[in-house]
């Protein structure tokens, strides 16, 4: 029986030689030629393959971009309600400093006193304005930029030297920051 059995495993190994000798491609343990390439797809799968992986891509880049465009939305409206929050905190002071004028001024006869106050008010609200980057413009004198004068009135100049320049200002224009937020109202000499 040994022999049966030797012989058996001789035979094995030796048809197994046989097959790899004569087809001269190696077989894996089902029998099937093994090759170094992968099976051929069909095109059209490997299409919808690469198709499928493409939108899966795009959706999730879709996706992380609404996540952006929320994100920044909401850090946008937090930093303005922020910048906000700081100016109002800044003038608040000043609303308390009219209240108290206010009072004075149903009480108080003396006019000078009134007017110091208001003064004191007054420089104070611009400071206040000033640290947050306010600043006035200077266009009496000036030559008309329509950039940043608005021109409401023409009137002849009281001299050639005057023409084409603000004659008066009606309304003073500020900048912010160095961007224009309000524009001079003017008067221009013709």
């Amino acid at each position: 029986m040994n022999e049966d059995k030797a012989s058996l495993e001789t035979d094995n190994l030796v048809n197994e030689e046989n097959s790899e000798i004569s087809n001269n491609v190696p077989l894996d343990n089902a029998g099937q030629e093994i090759t170094g390439e992968a099976p051929k797809l069909d095109p059209l799968d490997s299409a919808k393959a690469e198709i499928a992986e493409l939108k899966d891509k795009y959706l999730r880049l879709y996706a992380d971009f609404e996540n952006f465009r929320r994100r920044t939305a909401k850090e946008k409206l937090e930093m303005i309600s922020g910048a906000s929050a700081d100016t109002v905190k800044l003038i608040l002071p000043i609303v308390d400093d009219f209240e108290r004028a206010k009072v004075s001024f149903e009480s108080s006869t003396e006019i000078d006193a009134l007017k110091e106050g208001v003064d004191l008010i007054y420089t104070k609200l611009y400071k206040a304005l000033e640290s947050k980057g306010l600043k006035a413009m200077e266009s009496k004198g000036a030559d008309f930029d329509a950039e940043i004068h608005e021109s409401i009135a023409q009137f002849p100049a009281p001299s050639e030297d005057l023409k084409g320049k603000v004659i008066d200002e009606i309304e003073k224009g500020y900048y912010l920051n160095d961007k224009v937020i309000r524009y001079a109202k003017v008067i221009v000499g013709a």
